[in-house]
């Protein structure tokens, strides 16, 4: 059900009035708060209608690069064309941080290093480690961006490097001791993440920490590694590095912001030929899946609620690992990933697709939204059949609401909700880990390094 079960079955930062960022979608303008709608009226870049919301919190990023650190938390760095929560605040990160580190990290059965357990997740044995989590952790790590958490960093993937296959890649299911690959094969959406982690990483710190090579030494070889082994015919990111090919794809791995930023450090050549071709894939995969209820269709072209897994083509593929073809705990990650693409870069076919699932959840509501969905939009609750709800589903859906300042309502309703650090039927690791991650989006922290 989550993005490993299938194989069960198996600083320099911008100052006011300094210019560089690559891409235009990001708002240069040093001091920024929650802006982002359209038509509110700001001066310097500040809006006025949360200026008393932000004076009574925790001071506001961009904070200044340190020695060591050049994009010290909190950054609050906001995307032109992205909405943000009213009033958002970067305690609630902290919490949240706090209480993920507490209840996921441990250096038992880590090898010396440290890990991510998984305490009462379903699906797989308590305290065993995924590469997924293993990406989370190095994702959350280098946005905190201190000293502390670059330790953190450094030795997630340390524990990492104890657990390859032999085509370099992470194994995808770690015994809680260590011991043992109890699920052999790396996992592509957790692959990408690390790999852009350690690109942000040399941003963030640059040079190798404590690791025995330097950060974008990694990130190139993890790199080459996803492109020769997970990346299908140049164009399709699969689910791992065994045996996936277009008739098993899984839309929540795609990662179409990534991409952008890969094919500037990888090997391939530029062009249609590298990671753009495999951005384009994405969205071809994506409209493929989204159907009319007519001629076989699944009633999903309005609601923008994708099949945990299916064909390229669009069909939803029950053949395929774990079964799952509703929308899921692994297809509820897809606004999440798409809204990076909508928010960094601007990208219409990221808006386009997030307008349908963000009118659909708006819809519904924040505190109505439950973990399991058919295609059609009928609720399919999966752990939350007597109530609950889990921030896999709430988080990501805000996320992907940010894109538009028409759902400015619902993204305030998904950042209270997940602030409050309760939505957590989907078990304490994944519920926590997108509790985090969703809110460091939503304050505007989760940043593309390589723009500044």
């Amino acid at each position: 059900m989550i993005g490993w079960l299938h194989r069960l079955v198996v600083v320099v930062a911008l100052l006011a009035g300094v210019a560089g960022c690559k891409h235009p979608s990001i708002d240069e303008t040093a001091g920024q708060g929650s802006g982002g709608s359209a038509g509110i009226a700001t001066d310097g870049g500040v809006d006025r209608a949360t200026d008393a919301a932000r004076d009574t919190g925790p001071s506001r990023g961009p904070t200044p690069a340190m020695p060591g650190i050049r994009f010290p938390f909190p950054q609050n760095r906001m995307s032109a064309g992205c909405t943000y929560p009213t009033g958002y605040r970067n305690e609630d990160v902290l919490a949240a941080y706090a209480r993920w580190k507490t209840d996921t990290v441990t250096s038992d059965g880590a090898g010396g290093h440290l890990r991510i357990r998984r305490p009462n997740d379903p699906g797989l044995d308590s305290n065993t480690t995924v590469s997924e989590g293993i990406g989370y952790g190095m994702l959350i790590a280098v946005y905190m961006g201190d000293a502390d958490s670059q330790h953190l960093f450094d030795e997630l993937w340390k524990y990492e490097r104890l657990h390859l296959d032999e085509f370099g890649l992470m194994d995808w299911y770690i015994s809680a001791d260590g011991s043992q690959s109890l699920g052999l094969g790396g996992a592509g959406d957790a692959d990408e993440d690390m790999a852009f982690a350690l690109l942000m990483a040399d941003r963030q710190w640059g040079g190798k920490g404590s690791l025995d090579r330097n950060y974008l030494d990694y990130a190139k070889d993890q790199l080459n590694n996803i492109w020769l082994h997970e990346v299908v015919d140049s164009k399709l990111l699969s689910g791992g590095d065994h045996g996936f090919d277009w008739h098993c794809v899984n839309i929540s791995y795609f990662a179409p912001a990534y991409y952008r930023i890969f094919e500037k450090y990888d090997h391939v050549d530029a062009g249609l030929s590298g990671w753009d071709a495999v951005t384009k894939t994405v969205y071809d995969t994506i409209a493929n899946a989204l159907n009319p209820a007519v001629n076989g269709g699944h009633a999903n072209a309005s609601n923008g609620l994708v099949p945990a897994w299916c064909d390229s083509s669009g069909p939803p593929n029950g053949a395929c690992p774990t079964g799952a073809t509703n929308y899921q705990y692994d297809s509820c990650r897809t606004p999440f990933r798409i809204g990076l693409d909508a928010c960094w870069f601007g990208t219409p076919e990221a808006k386009s697709y997030l307008a349908k699932t963000s009118s659909f959840f708006a819809g519904i509501g924040a505190s109505k939204i439950v973990d399991g969905y058919a295609l059609d939009g009928t609720p399919q609750p999966t752990l939350a059949a007597d109530g609950g709800q889990s921030a896999a589903f709430v988080g990501p859906a805000g996320v992907g609401a940010m894109s538009a300042s028409t759902y400015q309502s619902f993204v305030d309703q998904t950042y209270q909700a997940i602030a409050g650090g309760k939505l957590l039927v989907g078990g304490t690791y994944y519920d926590e880990s997108w509790t985090v991650l969703s809110l460091l989006m939503m304050t505007g922290n989760f940043i593309d390094y390589t723009s500044f």
